[in-house]
């Protein structure tokens, strides 16, 4: 069988390791990446770090348009881990190339990217997908692989099982899954944790949960989420190296309960790295997952009639201070002031 050839949508964290995994192991690969982040990869190569190995790609395959990349070769998956905010800018760009366009493993936090990509190809051509491996980017084509765990795969298309076998031969440790919406929706829930508490207040993720307010608030997120999961039929999956069933389990006890116990339970889990949310506001970036990852549950709750204040107001006010109309310094490790924002909406499981 001829190996699958690959196109990875950029060289960000996601994609050196996908990607960077692929080439590494002879899999024809080609990058696409802006004009100067191509130009650091041509100059440096892809560098991954993964457990004791130390993987150097010196001549990685590199484009900069899709009428390059597709000069090179044609390929047969696409691997499109893009931030979430960049997913209509990006299927925009290739609307004029659909006709050769591969089929796409979407591998994006958030529930709503895959529902985009269908729309402009067509269901057929996309393939459900998540990573749980922790990954640390330390610039293009450069990253750590912090914590080794998985990855999930869609189990229903025609190409599934021989990507299956392509991510399993290059020790991605991938699993498949039938129900992608409940995949998709338990991996939305690790993402959710801590991130968005902790770029507002600009508190390490260990410091969230030593404080019982904070913890109270995070669990609280959950709680809302979990709700909007049940009232579609989706379940909450265990993930590679990920107990999501647990944590839902733990999630529905008083907070009394179950705040000692999920803290037991993540342990070191992000710890004092801080998480991606906050790495976009201090980047100064104008823009933020926020609003399609809490801002996805607001929304869903809004369809489905199902309140979700905590998620709106961790969007809402995170988004403030992407966009200026809070100064950095006014939610700096005040705690107090966000869970004041939350009125009631915290320690409702207290008892």
């Amino acid at each position: 069988m001829d190996r699958l050839k690959f196109l990875v949508f950029g060289a960000g964290a996601l994609g050196t390791l996908v990607g960077g995994s692929l080439a590494n192991a002879g899999y024809p690969v080609v990058f696409l990446e802006r004009p100067e982040p191509l130009v650091q990869l041509k100059k440096r190569g892809l560098h991954l770090q993964i457990h004791n190995d130390d993987i150097f790609i010196p001549h990685p395959q590199v484009a900069d348009t899709l009428a390059d990349a597709f000069g090179m070769m044609s390929f047969d998956v696409a691997i499109f881990a893009v931030k979430a905010y960049d997913t209509q800018v990006v299927i925009r760009s290739f609307i004029p190339f659909r006709d050769r366009l591969p089929v796409f493993l979407c591998l994006q936090n958030g529930v709503e990217n895959e529902l985009a990509l269908e729309l402009a190809l067509g269901s057929e051509s996309v393939i459900p997908g998540m990573v749980t491996h922790e990954v640390k980017r330390q610039r293009v084509g450069d990253i750590v692989v912090q914590n080794v765990r998985g990855m999930g795969i869609g189990a229903r298309h025609p190409l599934s099982e021989r990507l299956l076998h392509a991510l399993e031969e290059v020790n991605l440790n991938p699993q498949s899954y039938q129900d992608t919406n409940s995949m998709k929706w338990s991996k939305m829930m690790t993402n959710l944790i801590n991130n968005a508490t902790s770029a507002i207040l600009r508190m390490t993720p260990a410091a969230i949960f030593e404080h019982p307010g904070l913890a109270s608030l995070e669990l609280a997120q959950l709680r809302e989420a979990l709700n909007i999961m049940n009232a579609m039929g989706y379940h909450a999956l265990d993930l590679p190296g990920l107990p999501i069933n647990k944590l839902e389990g733990l999630v529905r006890f008083p907070d009394r309960i179950s705040i000692p116990l999920i803290k037991r339970m993540l342990g070191n889990r992000r710890g004092n790295n801080m998480p991606s949310f906050y790495l976009d506001l201090m980047s100064g970036k104008k823009v933020s997952e926020v609003e399609y990852l809490n801002g996805a549950v607001v929304r869903y709750g809004v369809r489905l009639g199902i309140p979700t204040p905590v998620n709106k107001v961790l969007t809402q006010t995170l988004m403030a201070l992407v966009n200026g109309e809070y100064r950095p310094e006014v939610f700096d490790h005040h705690p107090e002031r966000l869970i004041e924002l939350l009125g009631g909406h915290v320690g409702g499981y207290q008892q």
